[in-house]
């Protein structure tokens, strides 16, 4: 949005990773204690709208969008407020959620339209007010690359075969739930790599070495960049049971080319479709993963069939620039301005 020549502050609780990161990418953040819906919170959200008065606000959790709507009510010019909507994890039926979403945001975005059916449904919100807009990549970095040469910069094997998942390491991703399929397939035939940190890293270590896979499972921690690592896998698994919109990594690796693995949750299944394009296996299901990671370790030409139909999926559906111009279009209409130029 920088580059299309608008004005973006980003706003952020001092200790989130994005504080530190955001200026490598040059984008103006300040830090304020949003982290919990306290007064505290409130004071610092509403002070600074007060003394930077903004066209449009965009909230990506529950904590900020409370902050800022209430803070909005308190403001004499209050900017209007867009609420992304990123997770399939059902929203509270009740009026005060119903308030947030129906009267207090403006416009509501979702990453997938499974999250806007269900936000329709729940929340009784009109069709017009909610929009579903996939996140979009950059298709010329994610993009198939030498595998070879990413195993030999990475320190990898070139000549095992690797199964790999890029997630942080939290419940639903389904880690566990991979480590088991794994186990299951015949030994020496694969390498598990995981990338990516979070609150199961010690859950998932532990796993590893009871299932005495210690040797045959990399836990390879977070990485800032992450394309190396999808480009020197041969294979794609993502076996989350819960709450994903379209997950980044899937997305990145269908533009890398990879053939995928994934679950029918959330709006995976609108990103995936199976046979096509990638896999879909049932959630919790050990059994049933490691039946379709056999199945794409043995057949070369099926796994190459679906790494050709994965890009070029990614080519038609992922595309940074048409969401960047479809979410300039929302902001635009919800801060009241023409749907042309360049606004603050």
């Amino acid at each position: 949005m920088i580059a299309r020549g608008h004005r973006v502050q980003l706003l952020a609780p001092a200790e989130a990773r994005i504080v530190a990161a955001a200026p490598r990418y040059g984008v103006p953040v300040t830090p304020l204690p949003i982290g919990r819906k306290n007064l505290r919170g409130l004071w610092a959200v509403w002070n600074w709208l007060r003394v930077n008065p903004v066209s449009v606000v965009v909230t990506h959790s529950s904590t900020d969008s409370w902050l800022l709507a209430v803070a909005a009510r308190l403001l004499r010019r209050a900017p209007p407020l867009v609420r992304l909507r990123h997770i399939s994890s059902p929203v509270p039926a009740n009026l005060p959620t119903r308030w947030l979403y129906g009267r207090a945001a403006r416009h509501v975005v979702t990453t997938a339209e499974k999250i806007r059916q269900d936000l329709l449904r729940g929340q009784g919100l009109s069709p017009e007010r909610v929009t579903s807009v996939p996140t979009g990549l950059d298709l010329r970095r994610f993009a198939p690359g030498d595998r070879a040469a990413a195993r030999l910069g990475l320190g990898l094997d070139p000549g095992v075969f690797l199964i790999g998942i890029v997630a942080t390491l939290r419940s639903w991703k389904g880690h566990r739930h991979l480590i088991e399929a794994f186990k299951l397939l015949p030994e020496g035939a694969a390498r598990l790599v995981v990338v990516g940190d979070g609150p199961q890293r010690e859950n998932l270590r532990r796993q590893v070495t009871g299932a005495g896979l210690g040797d045959r499972v990399l836990l390879a921690g977070h990485q800032d960049d992450v394309l190396p690592w999808l480009t020197a896998l041969d294979l794609f698994v993502l076996p989350s049971y819960a709450h994903e919109g379209v997950p980044q990594a899937l997305m990145q690796a269908m533009a890398c080319g990879l053939a995928v693995i994934s679950t029918p949750v959330g709006g995976i299944a609108e990103t995936v479709t199976d046979g096509d394009n990638g896999l879909l296996v049932p959630p919790q299901d050990p059994p049933a993963l490691a039946q379709a990671m056999a199945k794409l370790l043995t057949a070369g030409d099926t796994r190459r069939r679906l790494g050709l139909a994965a890009r070029a999926h990614a080519e038609r559906h992922f595309s940074r620039e048409s969401m960047l111009t479809r979410m300039e279009s929302i902001l635009r209409e919800a801060a009241g301005l023409g749907p042309t130029g360049a606004g603050r």
